[in-house]
């Protein structure tokens, strides 16, 4: 019982981190330090954030229904919406290949976790702040209409991610906002490119991990799955709202706030 109320907790902080630009496994790692639980484990935490994807497929179905009738129908919008979904997936797909057992290997060394993901999360909000109030408003747009360059770069910027607490959807957004996407789009494309990136990861470690999982740790696997499938369908609508009336910059305060605190914590500990 007790495995399943973290599944749940877990699961919640996952559903409610991974689309905002705070960095959802930086927060499970700090939620399982400060809540005193075992060292993290990757395969759980990547898994689970494939809950929160799926809640951008039934969120958006009608949109990935459009999409699939227009690729049957050969037309050119949904043809061009796919193709920047899938560049934008590639640069992340050829580094997490290479870099994957690197990656696991720092979050699992939860001392080291925690301060590198509480000067990330500072450094990412500054960052926010910085490109918020640098980069001059872009006319709207749709992910239909990015060309093929600008994908990639969104994708090559997603890399950046793979440090723990930079955050995927953070690093994916501010990139598309220096390369003059609208905010609403390059929250969009965050979202939809986050499928493929997810699904690959969550099957990479999957695999990688296949000889250590038992039938308990599927079961919390499954519950936090639930639970941030769940929680992501209402924060994702809500996301879009703040963003097109605040923009980034609450959650970039957020960022500074939370990493200073840590740190602080850390200190006296």
């Amino acid at each position: 019982m007790h495995d399943l109320l973290i599944a749940v907790l877990l699961g919640i902080i996952e559903g409610v981190t991974e689309f905002l630009p705070v960095s959802s496994t930086g927060h499970l790692v700090l939620g399982g330090y400060f809540l005193g639980l075992p060292e993290g484990d990757p395969t759980f935490d990547i898994v689970i954030q494939l809950g929160a994807i799926l809640a951008v497929v039934v969120v958006y179905w009608h949109r990935f229904m459009k999409v699939g009738m227009g690729l049957l129908a050969r037309d050119a919008g949904a043809i061009r919406f796919t193709r920047n979904v899938l560049l934008g997936f590639v640069p992340s797909m050829l580094v997490g290949a290479v870099a994957y057992s690197a990656i696991r290997a720092l979050i699992q060394d939860q001392s080291v976790a925690v301060v590198v993901i509480a000067i990330t999360l500072i450094l990412g909000g500054l960052a926010i702040l910085f490109i918020e109030r640098t980069v001059p408003p872009a006319a709207r747009t749709s992910v239909e209409g990015l060309n093929w360059k600008t994908a990639l770069g969104i994708g090559v910027i997603q890399c950046v991610s793979m440090i723990p607490g930079v955050s995927r959807s953070g690093a994916t957004i501010m990139g598309a906002l220096t390369m003059r996407v609208d905010r609403e789009t390059a929250a969009e494309f965050s979202f939809f490119l986050a499928i493929p990136t997810m699904a690959g990861a969550t099957t990479l470690a999957l695999w990688k991990a296949r000889h250590e999982l038992g039938t308990a740790h599927l079961t919390s696997i499954a519950v936090g799955f639930v639970v941030s499938f769940l929680v992501a369908i209402a924060v994702i609508r809500w996301f879009v709202g703040v963003i097109s009336r605040r923009g980034f910059a609450p959650f970039a305060w957020y960022r500074i706030a939370a990493g200073s605190l840590t740190l602080l914590a850390l200190a006296l500990h």
